[in-house]
């Protein structure tokens, strides 16, 4: 590897790193893309071990849509990827109860309003505010350009949607509990069951103490162009680093990145197959591995990153399960998801909530014809996790496993009368599997406070290096991670004064395979 000057090295090829680079090189930019993986996608990757194929992590994953940015990029660059809208997305069993979540949101709420003694006024009123919110923040989702950094077009766009934002406002600060309260419905246990599962898995923390306007555009989450990646969610992510290679940018597997240091015109990241020179770097990772490369004293550590490396501590770890199943007679050929609670009454951690994704007939290759794979899922807090030592680590995450077995034989017997195939992952294997520090998923806990609208935009933490991915703005989800990647390429793009390829000259344009736009 020579020492080229690069417009831009991205550390991490999970969504927020790929999406960084593909923008970039859309833009006209020289980029190289760093990953310590042989394979991309980071959390929500496609790993293939003993002869089968399991997603990293069990969730649905949304913007697959045609209009939204995975469904543009699918379309636009003809990616070899097949979604599958299923339907229902995913079915909620609890002892007691099971409610599925269908594509049309209106069943839901007629099961919820089926239910014994549903308050079926406050459930109206409770959804129409739910709708306003989600009416206000997603066209944030579906359209980049209005996330920040804004532009005077996206500021007189924003005045001109003014009206729609005012039902966030009252609930600014506050947690989702107060709006349940506010409509009578704490105690409606369908409901808050429902939203308690929800939240752990998108806002990553229980419902009542959620941030309430994160909440509940998260609640429509599942109406938002979500579906099923068919082969598994590692297929979006392999075809958009090759549209990354195919736009001129280098896709270095297998290649981990050792340190980086700030030089004079940007920086050195030294890498295990060499020394690369960047006018910007943009670390798809968590703010404590970025402090690891580095290598700054804890009296030097920015007071940003620090901050924000203890809000991720505050959040969780992840313990898996990852079954081979012979599927039984009555399974549908689709993919399928299950959020399996034990108790409602218990936190929703630790084995007593479980997120199940199944493959499908059609994800050919994850598995024996006739069998199917499932990754499973549940949330340890890393904190207390952390405080233990490593044989008392190992002990909490076999009685986890345990009780995620438990839980799955319970609630759904059908996919556990044929286990074929077992594979656990503690948060220790967990990151290994990614390369997230400690384990950790999903970034930080939104729970209620308004330090959550201090940061609105991409943020260079010192000059020239960026930090994308699930603890920085706009949030936890793959798509949240890819959008956040699309605006710091933009501010990269407009510091470093890249023309897109249809605004420059042939010459420049011809030079690009000699020397970067950003060349000392």
């Amino acid at each position: 590897m020579t020492s080229t000057w690069y417009d831009a090295v991205v550390v991490g090829a999970g969504f927020g790193g790929l999406a960084t680079a593909l923008e970039l090189t859309q833009r006209g930019a020289r980029v190289a893309l760093c990953e310590t993986l042989n394979y991309p996608g980071g959390c929500a990757s496609t790993f293939r071990r003993h002869g089968y194929s399991f997603e990293a992590g069990a969730t649905l994953f949304s913007g697959l849509a045609e209009e939204q940015l995975f469904g543009r990029w699918v379309r636009q660059l003809g990616l070899d990827v097949t979604v599958d809208w299923l339907d229902p997305l995913v079915e909620l069993r609890t002892p007691g109860m099971r409610l599925g979540v269908y594509r049309e949101r209106q069943r839901l709420m007629d099961q919820l309003h089926a239910f014994p003694g549903a308050p079926a006024d406050a459930l109206r009123g409770f959804f129409t505010l739910q709708q306003q919110v989600a009416q206000a923040l997603w066209p944030l989702f579906d359209d980049p350009t209005l996330l920040p950094p804004l532009d005077l077009r996206a500021l007189l766009r924003h005045t001109s949607r003014a009206t729609r934002y005012l039902p966030l406002v009252r609930w600014m600060g506050r947690p989702l509990g107060a709006v349940l309260e506010r409509f009578g419905l704490l105690g409606f246990t369908p409901l808050r069951t429902y939203l308690d599962a929800l939240c752990q898995i998108t806002v990553q923390c229980g419902a009542t103490e959620a941030e309430a306007p994160f909440a509940l555009a998260a609640m429509d989450y599942y109406w938002r162009g979500t579906g099923h990646v068919r082969g598994g969610i590692g297929r979006l992510a392999s075809a958009l680093a090759g549209a990354v290679e195919t736009g001129g940018g280098e896709v270095l597997f297998a290649n981990r990145v050792k340190s980086l240091e700030p030089v004079p015109g940007g920086w050195k990241v030294t890498s295990r197959q060499g020394e690369l020179h960047a006018r910007h770097v943009v670390a798809n990772m968590l703010p404590q591995g970025l402090v690891r490369l580095l290598g700054l004293p804890p009296e030097r550590v920015p007071s940003y990153l620090r901050t924000l490396a203890g809000r991720v501590e505050e959040g969780w770890g992840a313990v898996m399960l990852y079954l081979v199943v012979r599927a039984p007679g009555e399974a549908s050929p689709s993919a399928h998801h299950l959020e399996l609670v034990q108790n409602e009454q218990a936190p929703f951690v630790e084995g007593n909530h479980l997120f199940a994704s199944l493959s499908g007939e059609a994800d050919t290759g994850r598995a024996p014809p006739g069998h199917r794979t499932l990754t499973v899922s549940t949330h340890v807090p890393l904190r207390s996790l952390m405080a233990r030592s490593e044989e008392e680590q190992a002990r909490l995450v076999s009685t986890i496993q345990e009780r995620m077995r438990q839980g799955l034989r319970r609630l759904a017997p059908e996919w556990m009368e044929n286990v074929q195939h077992e594979m656990t992952a503690s948060p220790r294997t967990f990151e290994r599997f990614t390369q997230r520090e400690a384990g950790a998923v999903g970034g930080v806990p939104r729970r209620a406070g308004l330090h959550h609208y201090r940061t609105l935009g991409p943020r260079e933490v010192q000059r020239g290096l960026w930090l994308v991915g699930d603890s920085v703005f706009p949030g936890q989800s793959t798509l949240a991670t890819a959008l956040g990647g699309v605006r710091t390429a933009a501010c990269i793009a407009r510091a470093a004064r890249i023309q897109s390829p249809s605004k420059r000259t042939p010459a420049a344009l011809a030079s690009d395979t000699n020397r970067s736009t950003l060349s000392t």
